[in-house]
């Protein structure tokens, strides 16, 4: 039994499982016909109820074994099988592994390699590109430059072959460049404008500026209360001007669609006469609720007389008022007259006095 065991420890590892025999290689020969297949169990003992050993003997065997315990196959016992696809590495150790990251890393290196080369062109097509924009930019100059003269030159030749004098073609010259001197000099006036106003945009800001500072300590200088109130009022305004925007672009596109209504409008009978019959028909659905609201605050019959009644009563009072304030009135304007007139009296008593001392006076020199 021991040579047995030895003979079937020095045999290679099969693919039924490690450390489990299965079936032998076709190119080995089986050893002698005494001997049996060896298997997993440990050297010294044999399997129950065989030639092995007798039954019940003691030791590693002194449990019974149950052979649905281990797994069986077509080769005999052996270690479960996992599912494999063709010829592959039976042992995945540390090498296996290394040399598949090397594998990834290469691939890796050549895509990064190639990604590099890719952005390295699209960069030199970028810059080409650049340059070439730019020497666009100034042919296009160029090209309106050479555009200019050739207008120029087809004039000339336009001149001389309708055979115009020269004194014409300086006339015209001549208007040009006046023209040309005009537009000069505003073109002068308008940059020195701008640069005024730029000027005067510059102090404004810096006004702005310093008015900012200042506001900015007075908030400093202002208790935590007044701070909070302040910063409350800053947020609401700044809500305020928000709704203010909004609000006011609602109002453009509502006055750009009333501009378009009324534009359509004007160019349609119909809807002259729709908008016509809407005015209309607005009106008389105030008057229905003008006289629904009325016909709803009016009370009873009794009610009404009373409310009548009392609104003669006041009317009453107030023409009595009225006619004391007039009957008043009346009597101070006669009094006012009555005065007007005894002026008027002591007036011509007074001038007749004045021209009889005149007369006196005259008679004497």
């Amino acid at each position: 039994m021991a040579s047995n065991h030895k003979a079937s420890a020095s045999r290679p590892v099969s693919r039924g499982g490690i450390g489990l025999t299965g079936r032998p290689p076709s190119g080995m020969r089986p050893l002698s016909g005494n001997n049996r297949v060896a298997t997993g169990l440990p050297p010294g003992t044999a399997r129950p109820g065989s030639r092995g050993g007798p039954l019940g003997t003691g030791g590693v065997l002194s449990s019974q074994i149950k052979v649905a315990d281990r797994p069986v196959t077509q080769q005999g016992l052996s270690g479960m099988k996992t599912g494999m696809k063709g010829p592959q590495r039976q042992i995945l150790d540390k090498s296996y592994y290394l040399g598949l990251l090397r594998s990834k890393i290469s691939e890796l290196t050549t895509e990064i390699n190639k990604l590099q080369k890719e952005i390295e062109m699209y960069n030199q097509e970028n810059s080409v590109y650049l340059s070439y924009e730019k020497r666009a930019e100034t042919l296009a100059v160029e090209i309106k430059e050479f555009q200019g003269q050739l207008a120029d030159y087809n004039m000339l030749v336009d001149k001389l072959n309708t055979n115009t004098e020269m004194e014409e073609v300086m006339n015209d010259y001549n208007m040009l460049k006046a023209q040309n001197d005009r537009e000069t000099q505003s073109m002068d006036i308008i940059f020195t404008e701008r640069q005024a106003k730029e000027k005067q945009i510059r102090s404004v800001q810096e006004e702005v500026e310093q008015e900012k500072q200042a506001a900015d300590g007075i908030i400093r200088n202002m208790s935590p209360e007044k701070q909070v109130k302040y910063i409350e009022m800053k947020t609401t305004n700044e809500k305020l001007l928000q709704e203010l925007d909004t609000l006011q672009q609602q109002l453009d596109s509502l006055n750009m669609k009333k501009e378009s209504m009324e534009t359509e409008i004007a160019h349609s009978q119909v809807k002259q006469e729709a908008v016509l019959l809407h005015e209309k028909l607005y009106e008389l659905e105030s008057h229905r609720d003008q006289m629904i609201a009325e016909d709803k605050s009016m009370g009873s019959p009794m009610e009404e007389r009373e409310r009548l009644l009392k609104q003669v009563k006041e009317d009453n009072q107030e023409i009595a008022s009225m006619e004391r304030q007039l009957t008043d009135i009346k009597e101070k304007t006669n009094q006012f007259t009555e005065e007007i007139r005894q002026l008027d009296m002591d007036l011509e008593e007074h001038q007749e006095y004045t021209t009889l001392l005149l007369l006196i006076v005259i008679m004497l020199y």
